[in-house]
Formats: structure tokens, sequence, C-alpha cells
């Protein structure tokens, strides 16, 4: 899997709810498709999608195909923010620093 995969699945609104919805546990594709305004099918493609880009893992239960979240798909993207958190904190205690001096310099 890639960034931009996890990216591009994250960049619809309607897979981000699904997300929301799997972070408060498992649930079935008739369950995540409930509060959308749009056929199951039309559901079924936005679990593909987060599937695919490694967000969400489905599981066979006799009829049911039960998705949850997939831990390792959303520890990548934490990981890779991490990164840019570290640096605009650097970034902002460089500013902080020169802001401090600007104010002893008055």
């Amino acid at each position: 899997m890639n960034l931009d995969s996890r990216f591009a699945a994250l960049s619809d609104p309607t897979r981000r709810a699904i997300l929301a919805r799997l972070a408060l546990g498992e649930a079935t594709v008739m369950e995540l498709a409930e509060p959308f305004p749009m056929s199951q099918p039309a559901v079924s493609r936005h679990l593909r999608v987060l599937e695919e880009a490694g967000l969400i893992t489905r599981r066979v239960e006799g009829a049911k195909r039960p998705c949850r979240l997939a831990p390792e798909g959303l520890t990548e993207l934490e990981q890779w923010l991490g990164k840019l958190r570290v640096a605009l904190e650097a970034n902002y205690a460089r500013l902080d620093a020169i802001l401090a001096e600007e104010k002893e310099n008055l």
C-alpha cells in the first residue's frame, strides 16, 4: 500500500464517515449503508476503495461480510503525519525564538 491510495480514499466524505462509524466497532455493509442516501452497491464500492487502500478489512461470517478498521493502514498514516508534526513544531519553536528576540530588542 502507498500513502497516495490511502489519502485518495480519505478524500471522499462518505468514506471518512464510514471510517468514523467503524471506529466505534465492526459493522456489516447494511449497517454502514443505513445512514447514507445511496444504494447498498454504492456503499459497497466505497468499502472496496477503503479495503484496497488498506484502511479496512472484511471477513466472511456466513452470508455477512463484517468490516473493521485496519490498524496497520492507519498506523502508516499516523507515522507520516507525525513526521510533519515534528517539522511544524520545530518551525513554530524557531518563530517563537525570533519573536522573543524581537520583543527584547524593542
